[in-house]
């Protein structure tokens, strides 16, 4: 539904349904944490039986990511990518609903020297996240360490989108649409660090096709062009839930080498190829439920 389906005040009955699960997500972020896991693995398992449509996303990235599993494992690993991901609506209610210090205890940070060195040379940077389950929270707990803006697609419903962008303010210094290039590009020429993933399909217009788990996967042409628009480094930034499930391990890497490289295949590929290794260490917690290979090469059939 676009923004344009919806009344213009707050008040109308379309937004009540939206108002009882902004209501919904601040209960749950005060929930004990044994519940909220509880509640979590309940909610994706629902939604893994009821959501056919879903799971069938699923089943089909993960059939084409990983071929080596057999049936049983690649069952087993769509199951616990919905209760991984039912988790994460947890951790996302908790990331925007509550102060992220009461966990500062249960994060472990590693690779700050990284963008240590670059904020001390008086630069800005482009970080490289990963659409996992945990994005959100990792947003607040990063925030505990380092500032940084972040760049979103606004919801269409808009009301849940002021909920979300109010929530996501008081841990981002800024937060830039991901049509803003001109934004993304002042910031990070003012000394400002950007988070953005790259990680999903916005359509031919948008991106080069490189390879991904081994597949051609329409890969935005953003991040090569912000990185030579800017001269400023591009840092990868992985975050995820531990196998405790009760604490996180936040970690930048190196800043990539000779990038961008004046190929954007090659630039989407090193990319993709950073993503892809994120993914393979947690694969569960990735948002699989995107439908990453939507978009195929000129004659290809399509996969969904």
């Amino acid at each position: 539904m676009s923004r344009k389906a919806y009344p213009d005040s707050f008040a109308h009955p379309r937004f009540w349904p939206t108002w009882l699960a902004i209501g919904a997500m601040y209960v749950a972020a005060w929930l004990p944490w044994r519940l909220k896991l509880w509640l979590g693995r309940g909610l994706g398992l629902l939604v893994y039986r009821l959501v056919k449509r879903r799971r069938h996303i699923v089943e089909i990235n993960l059939r084409l990511c990983f071929p080596e599993l057999d049936d049983e494992q690649q069952a087993r690993l769509v199951r616990e990518t919905f209760i991984a991901n039912g988790i994460g609506i947890m951790e996302t209610a908790t990331g925007w609903c509550r102060d992220p210090e009461h966990l500062r205890h249960r994060v472990t940070f590693k690779g700050q020297e990284h963008m240590a060195r670059v904020r001390a040379e008086g630069k800005g940077a482009l970080i490289i996240g990963v659409h996992f389950s945990t994005l959100d929270l990792g947003g607040a707990l990063h925030s505990l360490y380092l500032p940084a803006d972040a760049v979103y697609r606004p919801h269409n419903n808009p009301l849940f989108d002021r909920f979300m962008s109010r929530a996501r303010a008081p841990y981002f210094d800024k937060v830039l649409d991901r049509h803003d290039l001109r934004g993304v590009v002042r910031r990070i020429k003012a000394g400002h660090g950007v988070w953005y993933s790259p990680d999903q399909d916005f359509g031919r217009d948008a991106s080069v096709f490189a390879p991904f788990f081994g597949i051609p996967a329409a890969t935005v042409k953003m991040t090569s062009r912000i990185a030579r628009m800017t001269g400023a480094p591009v840092i990868p930034l992985m975050f995820h839930r531990n196998p405790d499930n009760r604490t996180y391990t936040l970690e930048y890497l190196p800043p990539l080498e000779d990038f961008p490289s004046g190929d954007e295949v090659v630039d989407a590929a090193r990319i993709n190829a950073f993503i892809e290794g994120a993914i393979r260490k947690h694969p569960e917690q990735y948002l699989w439920l995107h439908r990453r290979f939507k978009t195929r090469p000129e004659g290809e059939p399509g996969f969904y």
